[in-house]
């Protein structure tokens, strides 16, 4: 069965610039180990001084959470957010047969 990660945070405005570059380089380097499909959206607006983000990893292998976290934390990524990293799985939906 196939999973896909969403995982949304909210990233102060003045760290935008810092953290764009911190994500992109922690998503390329698990990219070339991990066969996932990565993506890094935000909404338009800012709220609260902040902008949304949202790192996507497609199609994960079942151990891919536990590299994921581990790279996070060797980007020093929380400290450059507003409250915590929120993790959402989605699972495939069989076609009926």
């Amino acid at each position: 069965m196939s999973a896909d990660l969403f995982i949304y945070y909210q990233v102060p405005a003045e760290h935008a610039f810092k953290m764009q570059k911190k994500v992109m380089a922690m998503q390329a380097a698990l990219h070339e180990r991990w066969p996932v499909a990565v993506t890094l959206k935000r909404r338009p607006e800012l709220k609260d001084g902040c902008e949304t983000w949202m790192e996507i990893y497609g199609q994960i292998p079942d151990d891919f959470p536990a590299a994921l976290e581990a790279a996070v934390q060797d980007a020093g990524l929380l400290a450059l957010i507003k409250g915590g990293r929120h993790v959402e799985t989605f699972i495939d939906i069989p076609a009926c047969a």
